[in-house]
């Protein structure tokens, strides 16, 4: 197929990739930032609305709900140069709401939109297992899953609503949240006490307590190793998804507007660009104890 990808950051550019390797065709809008496999890989254009007329299937991986707007519905944007019967599949984390306004207004162009976000960071997007999140209407997410089976594994189509998808997303980045703030809270516990985070680690993955964000993030936080893989500014936006959400529905998420106050203190030394992981440093600095440096 011919397929329009733009959004090619941490999470974009493995997926993109990813398709091409399957032997899809790549257009990409031209940017500064493109790297030469990129270059090699894709044919480059002026901007959206060239991408989107020269494809059957436009994918948008980009940080937040303006840049999909924007992206989408500027003079050069997407819609300005979509095929009818085409294809446009978000797959950024964004507003539900605003979700279901952009599938409104590319429907009305006789064209197919799905919002499809997805989980499992960096190393999920290099080696294709992402889990992926799809609203929209049953006929479009069956066009969509041939793509989808080359970018992820766990593939949901999770309701005929548009934005249905983007629900799913903010559900599951409000787990992630708690997660990380467990385990930080857990190791940093553990080591103040006197025991080896390593080693109590090693011990409850094999408990029920093991997680991911245990396997993966928990060893970050032991290392000290916070280069990115989804970055803490954009986690802050999406619990800004879940908390303006849930004052329109009525509904408290205590323990996420928590979180995210862990996350707005690691932001505000300067760590909004580091791994989420790396919200254990708010809690080791309200405990005055890095687990990196035991005594």
């Amino acid at each position: 197929m011919k397929i329009g990808f733009i959004g090619l950051g941490i999470m974009g550019r493995p997926m993109a990739l990813n398709l091409k390797a399957a032997g899809h065709e790549l257009a990409v809008p031209e940017r500064a930032s493109l790297t030469a496999e990129l270059r090699a890989a894709a044919r480059v254009l002026p901007d959206a609305r060239s991408v989107a007329a020269a494809s059957e299937v436009v994918i948008l991986m980009v940080p937040d709900t303006p840049d999909v707007e924007s992206v989408l519905f500027s003079p050069d944007g997407v819609a300005a140069g979509l095929k009818k019967a085409a294809l446009v599949i978000d797959m950024s984390s964004i507003s539900p709401i605003a979700t279901k306004d952009f599938a409104a207004r590319i429907n009305v162009l006789g064209c197919d939109y799905v919002d499809a976000p997805v989980s499992g960071g960096e190393v999920g997007a290099k080696q294709a297992t992402l889990t992926i999140m799809a609203g929209g209407p049953a006929a479009a997410f069956d066009r969509a899953k041939p793509l989808f089976d080359l970018m992820g594994k766990n593939i949901t189509h999770v309701g005929d609503m548009p934005g249905a998808g983007q629900i799913c997303k903010v559900a599951n980045q409000i787990i992630v949240a708690l997660n990380i703030q467990a385990v930080s809270e857990a190791l940093v516990f553990a080591s103040r006490a006197g025991a080896d985070p390593a080693k109590v680690r090693q011990a409850l993955m094999g408990g029920f307590a093991s997680s991911r964000i245990l396997e993966v993030h928990a060893e970050r936080m032991i290392n000290g190793t916070f280069n990115p893989g989804f970055r803490i500014r954009l986690h802050q936006k999406d619990l800004n998804l879940a908390l303006s959400a849930a004052r329109e529905l009525g509904l408290a998420l205590p323990n996420t507007a928590m979180a995210q106050q862990m996350f707005s203190s690691c932001a505000a030394h300067g760590g909004a660009d580091l791994d989420h992981s790396a919200l254990i440093l708010a809690i080791e600095g309200l405990g005055s104890h890095s687990i990196r440096t035991r005594s």
